[in-house]
């Protein structure tokens, strides 16, 4: 297994009547302005809007597969900036930064406040951290894995940022079996999460899935493209059950409620080519066991600007550690 080791840690012209036929050069200074707006807003105070206002919470964790690295729709990434300013998340862990480098990265979490971040790589599809605090212990794994591995210590929790093969179950059951041998290696009574797309269906959602219209979606996917998403014939629940069944504990499901209406993590109303299936959830936020007694607050995001970010929702965690 190939491990590397470290410490923690358009421009455009003015609009000008002159060149009111260029619309491109517009587009792309409107976006720069607004950006700049946006970049001095986050460091002043919130306007009392939040969609998810903070209390006595004192760790916040969100999980967010950001589709391709905004290099997509460029423009929306003025807008999550806001929104992760309103959210005031203590860590985030981020999936599809494609097109980032460190400096990147750690220019947009400190536009939200956070002076730390790891990126796992530069090429393909990296994931990465922020923090509010320190990061250390930090470990980036690419052998086996379809996306690599990222885990690092944020306040005496290990994190592993997760993104696991988009459309290989086999392949995933491989990963989540690497990821299991690592946690082992930790020391005994370590608290543990796992955040990230695990591009895979839970157990407790079978009943959410059982319209039957998923089956014929991914049999034609692999009949086209040669993937593997379906087991068997039918849906693979293998790889979460594999992950609860090593004492992870699913944090979103766990709280949910008697009113509880199944909203999945993706597709979301971004505008994509092609089809892309009814409704399931593929984002997760996992606890050990010693520390999902502690959270007050686990669900996916689906207001209005979540659903047009990016094609994969949000997951918000809320821990009361003391």
């Amino acid at each position: 297994m190939k491990i590397w080791h470290c410490n923690s840690k358009k421009a455009g012209d003015i609009q000008n009547p002159i060149y009111n036929n260029q619309n491109a050069m517009k587009r792309t200074a409107y976006i720069i302005g607004a950006f700049i707006l946006v970049f001095f807003a986050s460091f002043s105070c919130n306007s009392g809007k939040n969609e998810t206002t903070r209390t006595s919470t004192n760790l916040r964790i969100i999980s967010y597969n950001v589709w391709y690295g905004f290099t997509k729709v460029p423009e929306r990434k003025i807008s999550w900036i806001a929104w992760m300013n309103e959210q005031d998340p203590d860590i985030v862990s981020l999936q599809e930064l494609n097109g980032y480098s460190p400096e990147k990265l750690a220019m947009d979490a400190k536009s939200y406040g956070h002076l730390h971040s790891v990126l796992l790589k530069e090429e393909g599809f990296p994931t990465g951290i922020t923090s509010r605090y320190p990061i250390e212990d930090i470990e980036r794994t690419s052998e086996g894995f379809h996306h690599g591995m990222l885990r690092v210590r944020i306040k005496e929790i290990y994190f592993y940022v997760i993104h696991l093969h988009p459309s290989n179950w086999e392949t995933r059951q491989s990963e989540i079996q690497l990821l299991k041998e690592d946690i082992k290696t930790l020391p005994a009574n370590s608290k543990v999460i796992l955040a990230g797309d695990f591009n895979t269906f839970s157990p407790l959602d079978s009943t959410y899935y059982s319209h039957g219209k998923l089956e014929p979606f991914f049999h034609e996917r692999d009949l086209l493209y040669g993937e593997k998403n379906l087991n068997n014939g039918k849906l693979d629940y293998t790889v979460i059950q594999e992950v609860m069944d090593f004492g992870f504990i699913d944090l979103e499901s766990n709280l949910r409620k008697a009113s509880f209406e199944f909203q999945g993590s993706f597709p979301t109303l971004v505008e994509k080519e092609g089809e892309h299936g009814n409704q399931r959830r593929l984002d997760y936020i996992f606890a050990s066991g010693n520390l999902a007694a502690k959270v007050s607050r686990a669900e996916i995001i689906t207001s209005d600007t979540a659903l047009i970010l990016s094609d994969h929702l949000p997951v918000i965690v809320d821990f009361e550690l003391n």
